[in-house]
């Protein structure tokens, strides 16, 4: 029996990795749609939405099922605990993907991105992709120091929105209201996907050390790991 549950504690593991691939590749491909007018690949991550849905719906009957048949302790608790954070955080990363590819699809066949902030919006999708690149290792060795780099490169996402906000305000903007309200919730988007992922970090660091790490504040970020 005791080989059973820790097969099912391996599989919630997996579940989460694959979980996470899937949240990086719908980013990577609604990206792709936005910048370069990719309607087949803004319905790709459109359609495959369900998927990642329906994945953190069997991993949270799994973890209740779990818990209520063996009644973990310790570490095992706080695996299958922050397991329903975690998959939460990821199946809201691929909803942010799945708003990007919405976008795209939306302005076919003009690309959505006006000449002068693509470069920021480009920027916000590599740094989004490094994130959750960090996400996939840290759930998988549960690497506290990774944990902390992840905060580090949430800075720079919140340096390339803000910087978004000054194009859009700025007096040479040309594109119209619309093309405006875009690029914003696009920035949104970009910046919570970055959020979710900072989320996650902080959640493997309370398997790890059974406490929450502290945060910085409205940035989501943290400062410290207790033992």
């Amino acid at each position: 029996m005791r080989d059973i549950y820790h097969d099912e504690l391996d599989e919630i593991g997996q579940t989460l990795e694959a979980m996470t691939q899937l949240v990086q590749d719908a980013m990577e491909r609604a990206t792709r749609a936005l910048l370069d007018g990719d309607l087949a690949g803004a319905e790709r991550v459109i359609s495959e939405d369900a998927h990642i849905d329906a994945l953190r719906e069997e991993l949270n009957d799994r973890t209740f099922q779990i818990i209520a048949r063996q009644q973990p302790v310790a570490t095992d608790l706080r695996v299958l605990i922050a397991s329903t954070h975690l998959v939460t955080d990821l199946e809201r990363m691929g909803d942010l993907a799945l708003h990007v590819a919405k976008v795209a699809r939306m302005r076919f066949p003009e690309i959505a991105v006006p000449e002068e902030v693509r470069d920021v919006i480009s920027q916000m999708g590599s740094v989004a992709l490094s994130l959750v690149g960090k996400v996939t290792a840290v759930i998988k060795g549960r690497d506290v120091a990774l944990a902390q780099a992840i905060e580090a490169e949430d800075d720079s996402m919140d340096a390339l929105h803000r910087k978004l906000f000054t194009l859009l305000l700025s007096p040479n903007w040309s594109h119209g209201i619309e093309s405006a309200i875009d690029m914003t919730l696009l920035g949104r988007y970009y910046e919570r996907y970055a959020d979710h992922a900072v989320a996650i970090a902080r959640h493997v660091v309370y398997i790890v050390t059974g406490k929450m790490p502290e945060p910085l504040g409205s940035g989501g970020g943290f400062t410290q790991f207790s033992g």
